[in-house]
């Protein structure tokens, strides 16, 4: 389970790591969401997990125990504010709407399900960072709170691996799911809490934020802010 309280799914969130060749022997040895936080590398070894498979599996069972926001500052610190350059992605999943009005609450509950957890393995796999999960809607960022030189790139190859694994999921939906993914880097203030209680959280300030808002209903798109970052090598297909 993840810190929300939904039961994962193991297989999805599996293919969404790029690790899809262990769900059989998760499966094998019922390994299930109620397990999956229970893991160690002992465990992982003696089922003959790869020990670079091992790490990522670990890193990512980490982040499922991790509250989905941002986390507050020092509290000694009066003045937090940062600016930096983020590379934020915005996922959307096409047809949910019309999609939740012929499913059964609990069979969409289950379809959302598993396309939160492929959404945040892929993610996860490239070291970025589910911000948010809004609905159907997943913010996540690359450059915040860690950051790395190829951000953007790395923002761009988790968005390909979403589309592709969100495609190739078999739910209740009878259909093959599709993802709108948008893209953008920026230089951006980050810092100020807002919110109350468990929704407080750290603001994000800038134009890459609120370029998301805007995104076109096309399987993916990157703003050209982030296609300069990586070289002008952005591509996505429709299937």
């Amino acid at each position: 389970m993840d810190i929300t309280g939904a039961v994962v799914d193991v297989g999805a969130w599996l293919r969404g790591l790029g690790l899809g060749q262990h769900e059989a022997l998760f499966r094998q040895h019922d390994i299930d969401a109620w397990v999956l936080s229970e893991l160690t590398d002992g465990d992982l070894e003696k089922l003959g997990v790869p020990m670079g498979h091992r790490k990522r599996l670990l890193k990512a069972i980490a982040s499922l125990g991790a509250k989905p926001a941002i986390p507050p500052p020092p509290q000694s610190s009066p003045d937090v504010a940062e600016r930096r350059q983020l590379t934020v992605m915005f996922c959307d999943l096409v047809g949910s709407t019309a999609m939740s009005g012929r499913l059964d609450p609990e069979d969409m509950r289950e379809v959302i399900r598993a396309y939160q957890d492929a959404c945040s393995g892929a993610i996860a796999r490239y070291d970025g960072f589910v911000a948010k999960f809004m609905g159907d809607g997943v913010l996540a960022y690359f450059g915040f709170p860690g950051a790395h030189e190829d951000d953007a790139e790395r923002a761009a190859r988790a968005g390909l691996d979403i589309v592709a694994v969100v495609a190739g999921l078999e739910t209740r939906a009878k259909e093959t799911l599709r993802v709108r993914i948008g893209i953008a880097t920026g230089i951006v203030v980050v810092g100020d809490l807002v919110g109350q209680g468990s929704a407080q959280e750290q603001a994000v300030i800038g134009e890459s934020p609120i370029w998301r808002r805007g995104c076109r209903p096309w399987p993916s798109q990157a703003a050209s802010s982030s296609r300069r970052r990586r070289g002008g090598c952005w591509a996505a297909r429709s299937s």
